[in-house]
């Protein structure tokens, strides 16, 4: 399982309909809308990183209202899992 976050960046009035529209897609599994340099942070999960990449490319950025997206991937490493 690979986890991803997005923050995102939208255009003002297009919060509500771009917040309901991440809530309903599968592989997003968190929606937190942010105060600061970005609107909307999200937390993805996929089977992979490829996977990820197509969520942000194809689903999250296709959406009305969405200006900029910064991707993160996460990573175990520190956790000690395999």
């Amino acid at each position: 399982m690979a986890i991803g976050f997005a923050l995102l960046s939208i255009s003002p009035l297009n919060e509500k309909e771009v917040f309901d529209a991440l809530n309903k897609m599968p592989e997003v599994s968190e929606v937190h809308p942010l105060f600061g340099e970005y609107d909307i942070l999200v937390k993805i999960e996929c089977e992979g990183i490829d996977e990820i990449g197509e969520v942000v490319i194809k689903k999250i950025r296709s959406l009305k209202g969405i200006v900029d997206t910064k991707t993160l991937i996460g990573t175990k490493s520190l956790t000690g899992e395999n």
